[in-house]
């Protein structure tokens, strides 16, 4: 009952103080009436002593910005002073990823409101997408741990809604961000050659190797010698072939992991919600620092389908690329959790939800196999847009989508669907890929009941194969059966993730276009 206590004091004192604005009341009607929440809106810029008034839509988007920061970073000390409070481990293991996520949400508000960043419409709305995410994900552990009733309230309402005002007062239209010289900041001149390097490896800052002739014997010793490097450069840290059994978590930017290739070099873990662990921290990898780049590796969670999420990476780190990797897993296998991400030729194994997550995300050559599922019904992606102003989705393009060699003697036993929404404004478009015959004809399951089907957005373009027909797929409102070049190309590496801007800086190669 004390945290209950805490927790609804806490919550009052969210809502109830007022921030550093205010303004003519006249102004914040006017403003706030175009936000979907304007109640918070207008609660908190007309409790402050401010005189200032509101002459243009940048004036007000540059206050919704600033309101949304405050209001986390208040949120933050509030979600600190609960720890003394858990009651057991799996709570404290939810409080402290809140910890994290709301540190995250903080720097990217942060870096959308600092006059001194380089900061397009597409940049910011991509931050704020993230910020709006993290406190999503806060809520979804405490969710899985069942504690929600009296700590959701803490967890979502008014900052998220600030945030989601901000995002609708910052909305634009699928654009190119322009950087000078065509690669964005976190790629320095003297790192382009050694991203074009046919052989990155053997231009590494620090060789980890199982068998000691390299700098480290583990990927973490190389993660910590990293944060001690002078500059924030590219820095590339060879993992010679072996199998590491350790959970990496990469904060550091601009790190590029290179194995000795798929199958070779091999990351593997076993953390999962079914053995005490939230989703979130589940990841055998996790990077979240910004420009991560992983080629030649596979990332394993070997906990199998009996403890359900269990995720092998996840990706928060913006501007990241992902090239001849493999991720192998069950449930939840990889974890496109936020931000703009790109993969190149990988391998993507699991049965269910098993590529999900809220990124701004491009998969392109990829091979995704289904594998055989406990309950018979796999669904390949469960995308999680929570709102309609987030620049988000998952686009696979020029794909294949098959059996996993444990699946191929039983699929016609098995239901495989390409998705299902997650959460109600869901967003997935499957474009040139080859569908096998393991593709059920409906193409796509309901979550529960009748949630998103109206609000989600699914599209399938010039798909082939066995299972491409569209002929007997959902009607659902959501659904699309996309026929106009000009639609499907905005979810494309150019439109949906502005990659020709960041992407020829990494030597990825990539399809710009449709």
């Amino acid at each position: 009952m004390a945290l209950r206590a805490l927790v609804t004091l806490l919550f009052a004192s969210l809502f109830l103080s007022p921030t550093v604005f205010g303004y003519h009341s006249e102004d914040i009607k006017k403003w706030c009436s175009q936000t979907p929440n304007p109640r918070p809106c207008e609660y908190f810029l007309s409790h402050n002593p401010s005189n200032s008034p509101i002459k243009q839509k940048s004036d007000f988007l540059k206050i919704t910005k600033q309101l949304a920061l405050d209001r986390a970073m208040k949120a933050q000390s509030n979600m600190f002073s609960l720890g003394s409070k858990c009651r057991n481990n799996l709570e404290k293991a939810a409080w402290e990823d809140c910890l994290e996520l709301y540190e995250h949400t903080i720097l990217r508000l942060n870096k959308s409101v600092d006059p001194g960043t380089k900061c397009t419409q597409t940049d910011a709305q991509t931050w704020l997408s993230t910020a709006l995410t993290n406190l999503e994900t806060c809520r979804a552990g405490f969710i899985e741990l069942g504690v929600s009733d009296y700590l959701l309230p803490l967890m979502s309402n008014n900052v998220s809604k600030l945030i989601s005002n901000t995002l609708a007062t910052n909305k634009i239209p699928y654009s190119e961000p322009s950087y000078k010289d065509g690669f964005p900041t976190w790629v320095k001149e003297g790192a382009r050659k050694l991203l074009q390097s046919s052989s990155p490896a053997s231009q590494a800052n620090i060789v980890v190797a199982l068998d000691g002739s390299g700098n480290y014997k583990t990927i973490n010793e190389a993660i910590t010698a990293a944060s001690k490097r002078s500059g924030s450069g590219r820095y590339v840290i060879y993992v010679k072939q072996g199998t590491y059994k350790e959970n990496v978590q990469i904060k550091l930017k601009n790190i590029m992991l290179v194995g000795d290739g798929i199958g070779k070099t091999i990351i593997t873990g076993s953390k999962s919600v079914g053995g005490g662990s939230t989703t979130f921290n589940s990841a055998t990898v996790a990077a979240v620092g910004d420009g991560f780049i992983a080629r030649d590796i596979t990332f394993q969670n070997t906990a199998g389908a009996a403890n359900h999420q269990a995720v092998a990476l996840r990706s928060g780190s913006d501007l990241s690329v992902f090239y001849r990797c493999s991720f192998e897993g069950y449930q939840d296998t990889l974890y496109v959790h936020s931000e703009r991400q790109f993969y190149r030729e990988c391998n993507i194994y699991g049965t269910v939800d098993f590529i999900f997550g809220n990124a701004a995300v491009v998969f392109q050559k990829c091979n995704i196999y289904a594998r055989y599922p406990p309950n018979k019904t796999n669904t390949v992606t469960a995308q999680g847009r929570t709102d309609p102003n987030q620049n988000t989705g998952i686009s696979i393009h020029d794909c294949t989508v098959t059996a996993a060699s444990d699946l191929k003697s039983s699929q016609s036993s098995v239901k495989t669907y390409l998705g299902r929404p997650w959460k109600e404004y869901s967003r997935t478009v499957f474009m040139k890929t080859y569908l096998d015959s393991l593709i059920d004809p409906a193409g796509w399951m309901e979550w529960s009941g009748n949630f998103a089907l109206k609000t989600l957005y699914y599209g399938e373009y010039a798909n082939t194969g066995p299972g491409s027909s569209t002929a007997k797929r959902v009607t659902w409102a959501g659904y699309h059966v996309i026929t106009s070049p000009t639609t499907a190309s905005q979810f494309t590496v150019a439109n949906f993730i502005a990659g020709s801007s960041w992407l020829p800086a990494t030597s990825v190669p990539y399809t710009a276009g449709l």
